[in-house]
């Protein structure tokens, strides 16, 4: 039969999915399973790397049992970024593997940036200094699990260890070893001096490949347990934002993808490599380039904050208050009789990067109601998104016109519109739902032969735009008068709101 399918897994941090998509775009059938997720301290976030495993293949067991392994041209992989597992001689996991959103390295952020040198972290990278990425938490694990530290022989992150179970191989995507740190970006090798000054070297990490690469393929091992025929290609894919921007077909010129999830995550493509304050540079799921993205740590995360903590909502009930709250904050109008939110509820990374950030709602009056607030909170996450494009923009050097918008916040026509008018650029709602695990598909595809490379991919499998927004002059034109208030807030305030953070933080203690 002929091999027509090629499997996209998502490993995320709560569930995996596997997808088999045709070499149209479409989806023909789909497999899930959750992964379980440890909060055993205050800031801690982790995983038993075997939880990994055993979602995925269960997932992808779903897939080939509805449409038959003999179909399966590749199977490649998009994972959660920054999230990584050390593993003994012998394969097995020293502890538990560290999360994304795992805030344990504070201090080892800081000590690791006056060893080696912050902006030299950056120009290596492509990241700024902050908790997120893995290469901290190996400073952390050093410090204070020495025993473990010394006894660990192979960092993997997701992608690394999903491949090794499925081909005995320890080899990884250039666009999945990146987000932890372990890359030079520039030169897309192991960033070696790093590495060598917290006491590691390159053989201790996987070896690496472009995205798109064939990197082995399933043993009968793990032909058992996914189902998969034995000798099926695996193809390296990459992590899921870049996989997301991917399977948005973020190559199309003047285009930037977001993400409304629960992080507001942006990107657009580069073919060379730059850095700036304003974006983190990652590895993009393509053949060559990379992907300039910002993050603002509170999406939908904000949204539900807001349902839950300040209006009560009935769980049963969300639904119902959204959609009123949306009415209400439609008829607030732009910048919310005169209220500002600065949505910094978990921190900010781009472009200021101060973990200790919180959020800000200024120019409350007695006339303000629930619906002024929830429009502020629009307003601020669509004024933080065009501000990132901005100078996004700037260093790509060509002009952002539109966005692609997936994730959840992509349904409320509220939100498309306002990042329209605050932006100025059109934005373009996508047909397509789960945009990294297609992304990773595309990856397979090219792997598979199908096409020759990820980009010809991506414009054969990309989904189709469903509705378009498009800025509205007077409206934007009340968006860049707020702009130049709302710009100007944060530089303000930020001393004093450390200090108020240091306040808390002496309280606990």
């Amino acid at each position: 039969m002929l091999k027509d399918i090629v499997i996209g897994v998502d490993s995320s941090t709560t569930a995996a999915k596997a997808i088999g998509w045709d070499r149209h775009g479409h989806a023909m059938a789909e497999g899930r399973a959750s992964v379980p997720l440890s909060n055993p301290h205050p800031g801690f976030f982790e995983q038993d790397a075997a939880d990994w495993w055993s979602a995925a293949a269960t997932a992808i067991s779903q897939v080939v049992a509805t449409v038959g392994a003999d179909r399966i041209a590749a199977v490649a992989i998009s994972n959660q970024r920054e999230s990584f597992v050390a593993l003994d001689e012998a394969g097995e996991p020293v502890r538990p593997g560290t999360l994304w959103l795992d805030e344990r390295a504070k201090i080892e952020v800081k000590e690791l940036a006056e060893r080696f040198g912050g902006n030299r972290i950056h120009q290596v990278t492509g990241k700024p200094c902050d908790v997120t990425p893995g290469i901290y938490r190996l400073v952390w694990m050093k410090k204070h699990e020495p025993e473990k530290f010394a006894r660990f022989r192979t960092i993997t992150e997701v992608h690394a260890y999903l491949t090794h179970r499925l081909t005995g191989k320890f080899i990884t995507s250039t666009a999945s070893a990146d987000p932890p740190g372990f890359l030079d970006m520039a030169s897309m090798d192991h960033a070696r001096d790093l590495m060598a000054e917290i006491g590691l070297n390159e053989t201790q990490f996987p070896a690496i490949v472009r995205p798109g690469e064939v990197m082995g393929a399933v043993t009968e091992t793990a032909s058992r347990t996914t189902g998969l025929w034995a000798g099926t290609p695996v193809v390296a894919g990459g992590g899921d934002g870049q996989c997301a921007g991917t399977g948005v077909n973020v190559f199309t010129p003047g285009r930037a993808y977001v993400n409304m999830g629960t992080a507001l995550v942006s990107g657009t493509y580069s073919r060379t490599y730059g850095i700036n304050h304003a974006f983190r540079t990652m590895g993009a799921v393509s053949d060559e380039g990379y992907i300039f993205e910002s993050v603002n740590r509170t999406g939908t995360f904000l949204v539900d904050w807001i349902l839950r903590e300040l209006f009560n909502a009935d769980p049963r009930l969300e639904a119902t208050l959204f959609k009123t709250l949306e009415s209400e904050a439609a008829l607030a109008g732009v910048g919310a009789g005169g209220m500002v939110l600065v949505p910094y509820w978990s921190g900010v990374m781009t472009p200021y990067w101060r973990t200790e950030a919180r959020g800000i709602i200024a120019g409350l009056n007695a006339s303000h109601k629930r619906g002024h607030i929830y429009r502020a909170m629009l307003d601020g996450l669509s004024l933080e998104q065009a501000l990132a494009t901005d100078k996004a923009a700037a260093a790509v050097g060509s002009p952002i016109d539109h966005y692609v918008a997936i994730g959840g916040g992509s349904t409320s026509d509220l939100w498309c519109s306002i990042l329209a008018d605050a932006s100025g650029r059109t934005v373009v709602r996508s047909s397509t739902v789960e945009a990294s695990s297609l992304g990773a598909a595309m990856a397979a595809a090219k792997g598979a032969g199908w096409y020759t490379t990820i980009e010809n991919a991506a414009a054969s499998m990309a989904g189709e735009e469903t509705r378009r927004f498009v800025p509205e002059e007077k409206t934007a034109k009340r968006y860049r008068a707020l702009m130049a208030i709302y710009a100007d807030l944060w530089p303000l305030l930020a001393n004093w709101n450390a200090r108020l953070a240091a306040f808390a933080d002496e309280s606990v203690e």
